[in-house]
This record gives structure tokens, C-alpha cells and sequence, in this order.
């Protein structure tokens, strides 16, 4: 009998090879047995995510990734590895396999270890986005509230005190919301998630590996996105015109 390998592929949204390599290797470290992880940077977009603007330039570069495998050797997963899921509901619409976004599968897995969970993130100024997604995957009664670090995307690994600047963060959320866990609010933190979780004594949960397990599973049950309604069937063929001429479907 043939055992099958199970492929999902980690996009990193953002430009910064770096960071994916950070976030391939917290994938593998929870990958299941016959699990390839497939980690792929954006061709192109911003090298950070830390705004609306960023977010929305971020989306056409990680359709193409999908668009693309999906032409060639389709993947079994794709995981959307920023904290904005951006491009989620698009990525649906063309991906023959399910998608998931960081910081959707870390609020599922988050409410299932608590009464009520606190996300702790990096600039203040994307609080109000993760609350919009707290709100649009239904969250609002488990999480109890959003920290900002105040410490830039591209500064998490260059910065010596990352470590010890989330940390207190964390405690001080569990202690300020009464939460029973913590879910960090960007896939450049996912290194730090055993450090912050033995130091706080909590369960922290970092999206990358939330959404890979998710994903592993929804392999194994052979689930894929359902079309019925048809919001998520894909796309009607047209022209596009301009710099998005290459998406244009069919």
C-alpha cells in the first residue's frame, strides 16, 4: 500500500525571506508524519504588514502563489501566515484545497483551552484590525482583549529584548483580561512561543503551528471549501486590465 504525502504550503504574505524561513521552521516543528511543508515568500508586496495599505498589497502576490501551484502541482493546505489574514476569502475562491488563516486557526484553538483568551500583537495601530477579525470569526465573548508590544515586524528578530518585551506583555494580559491563554498576534513570534509559554506558565498559541495542524487535519478528513451557496465557487472568467492581467481566471 502507498503511503501518501501530505503537502501544505505556508505562504508568507509579506516579502521578507527571512521571516519565512522562521515560519517554515515552526511549521515543520508541528508537521505531522508524511507532512510537507511547502514555504513560499511573496513575489511581491510589501516586506512588512503592519497596516490596511500593507494588507491589501499584500493580497495579489499571495493569489498568484495559489493561482500558480494550483495550475501546476496543487497542495493538500495553504496557510495564509500573516496575522491580517489577508486575501483569505479570495484565496478560497481559487485554492482546490482549504485555506486558513494564522490568526483564524488561533482563536479556534485558543478558545478551546480556556474560558477566555488575550491576543498580544506588534504595533497598536493593527489592534483594531485583529479585534475585526476577533469579531468576523465570532470570538468577541472569549477574547478578552488586544496588547500591542509596540515593536515593528522586521524588528522582532533584530531586536534583543523581543523576548523578554513580549513575555511581560503576555503576563500582563493574563492578568489584566483574566485570560486563561495567549495568542500572539504575528507569525514573526511563532520562535518565541515555547520561551513566552514556560515563562508565563499559560498556554500561548502561535498561529502557524495552529493553522498546520488544522490544515493536516482537514487532509487526513478530506475536506476541501464547500462551493453549494457559491460565494466561494470560482471566479466568472473576464478580462482584467492594467497590472492585474496576469489574474484574470481561465
Amino acid at each position: 500500500m502507498t503511503v501518501e504525502t501530505t503537502r501544505i504550503c505556508v505562504i508568507n504574505p509579506n516579502t521578507a525571506a527571512a521571516m519565512t524561513e522562521l515560519i517554515a521552521a515552526a511549521a515543520r516543528a508541528v508537521a505531522p508524519p508524511r507532512t510537507e511543508i511547502v514555504a513560499v515568500t511573496n513575489p511581491m508586496g510589501p516586506e512588512s504588514i503592519e497596516s490596511h495599505y500593507d494588507e491589501a498589497l499584500a493580497a495579489p502576490g499571495l493569489l498568484s502563489v495559489i493561482t500558480e501551484m494550483e495550475r501546476t502541482d496543487p497542495a493538500d493546505g495553504y496557510l495564509i501566515a500573516c496575522f491580517g489574514d489577508p486575501g483569505l476569502d479570495a484565496a478560497r475562491e481559487v485554492a482546490t484545497a482549504p485555506v486558513i488563516g494564522i490568526a483564524e486557526a488561533a482563536f479556534h484553538v485558543a478558545s478551546m483551552l480556556g474560558r477566555g483568551f488575550s491576543v498580544v500583537t506588534t504595533l497598536s495601530r493593527t489592534i483594531g484590525r485583529a479585534a475585526d477579525l476577533v469579531g468576523h470569526y465570532g470570538f468577541s465573548r472569549q477574547c478578552r482583549g488586544i496588547h500591542a508590544t509596540e515593536i515593528p515586524v522586521l524588528d522582532l528578530e533584530t531586536n534583543p529584548l523581543t523576548g523578554s518585551i513580549l513575555t511581560d506583555a503576555c503576563r500582563e494580559a493574563l492578568r489584566t483580561d483574566g485570560s486563561d491563554a495567549i495568542v500572539l498576534g504575528c507569525a514573526g513570534m511563532a520562535d518565541l512561543t515555547a520561551e513566552v509559554g514556560h515563562a508565563i506558565g499559560a498556554p500561548v498559541i502561535d498561529g502557524v503551528a495552529a493553522g498546520v495542524g488544522l490544515l493536516a487535519g482537514m487532509a487526513a478528513m478530506g475536506l476541501r471549501t464547500g462551493t453549494a451557496s457559491g460565494e466561494f465557487a470560482t471566479p466568472r472568467t473576464k478580462l482584467y486590465t492594467g497590472l492585474p492581467t496576469n489574474f484574470g481566471l481561465g
